[in-house]
C-alpha cells in the first residue's frame, strides 16, 4: 500500500486512517469528488441549466442564471429551487442538463484500485440523476465497485444537504451511520452526516460556485463537522489501512 500522505491544504485532520480503516460503508458523492473538478464537467451541466431555465420560463439567459444561482443557494439544489417555485417537472429537467459529453472525465485505474480495497460497502449518493451518475462513474472505471447509487429521485427529490435525504438514503440502503464514511466536496452536506455519526471526508475542489467555497480560504481550522480535508481523494484512500487491528465499527 502506498505510504503517501494525502495533503491537507494546510488544514489539520481531525480524525485517522486508522479510525476510518474500522468503517465498512463508503458513500460518495458523485460530482467535482469521484472526479477532479479540474476536468470541468460540471460547467456543462451548470451551462445546461441555465439554457433549460431560460428556454421553459421564457426569460434571458442572464436572469435565467440568476435564478439557477439563487434557488441553488436557497433550496440546496436549483432543481428543488424549480419545483417549489414553477412546481416544474423534474425528469425532462435532469435529463437535459445531464445530456453532455463525458469523455473530458480520464480513466482512473489508480482510484480504482483504491476503492476496491476499501473493506465493505460502497455507495454512490448524489444530487444528480441516476443516468449521470453510472455514465460517469462508468467513465471513470468504477462503476462495478458499487452497489448501489442513491440519486436524488430515490430521496423524493429532496437534496443534500437536507436531514430527509439522509434519511432517504439510509433507509434505502440500509446503512448504519456510526460504520459510515462520507465524502463530499460540499462541506454543508457534511453536516448531517456528521450529526448521524459517519466520518466525513472533505474533497476540496476547486470548482467555485458557491458562497461557502469561498469562505473555505479564511478556514484557519476545519469546522467541527469535517474530520478530513483532502485535494487528492486517490492519494487519500492510498492511506487508509484496510488492515488495521481492531474490530470494525459496527453502528451498534
Amino acid at each position: 500500500m502506498s505510504t503517501a500522505k494525502p495533503r491537507s491544504l494546510a488544514l489539520k485532520n481531525t480524525a485517522s486512517p486508522e479510525i476510518l480503516a474500522r468503517k465498512r460503508v463508503w458513500i460518495f458523492d458523485l460530482d467535482n469528488t469521484l472526479y477532479p473538478a479540474e476536468c470541468n464537467l460540471f460547467a456543462q451541466v451548470d451551462q445546461r441549466m441555465g439554457e433549460f431555465i431560460a428556454k421553459q420560463l421564457g426569460v434571458p439567459f442572464d436572469y435565467a442564471r440568476h435564478l439557477q444561482k439563487s434557488y441553488y443557494r436557497q433550496f440546496g439544489t436549483t432543481l428543488a429551487g424549480l419545483m417549489r417555485v414553477h412546481k416544474m417537472n423534474p425528469e425532462p429537467f435532469l435529463e437535459y442538463v445531464h445530456d453532455i459529453d463525458v469523455s473530458v472525465v480520464p480513466d482512473a485505474p489508480k482510484l480504482r484500485a483504491a476503492i476496491e480495497r476499501l473493506p465493505g460497502r460502497k455507495l454512490i449518493f448524489t444530487n444528480g440523476s441516476r443516468a449521470h451518475a453510472e455514465r460517469v462513474a462508468g467513465k471513470l472505471g468504477v462503476l462495478d465497485l458499487f452497489e448501489g447509487i442513491s440519486d436524488i429521485a430515490s430521496c423524493g427529490y429532496e437534496p443534500k444537504p437536507s436531514a430527509a435525504a439522509f434519511d432517504s438514503m439510509i433507509k434505502h440502503h440500509g446503512v448504519a451511520s456510526n460504520a459510515a464514511a462520507m465524502f463530499e466536496d460540499m462541506p454543508q452536506n457534511l453536516e448531517v452526516p456528521h450529526k448521524l455519526g459517519m466520518a466525513t471526508v472533505l474533497v476540496h475542489s476547486t470548482y467555485m460556485d458557491h458562497p461557502i467555497q469561498r469562505d473555505m480560504r479564511s478556514w484557519s481550522a476545519l469546522p467541527e463537522h469535517v474530520h478530513h480535508l483532502t485535494d487528492d481523494l486517490t492519494a487519500f484512500l492510498q492511506v487508509i489501512d484496510a488492515k488495521t487491528d481492531g474490530e470494525p465499527d459496527t453502528g451498534t
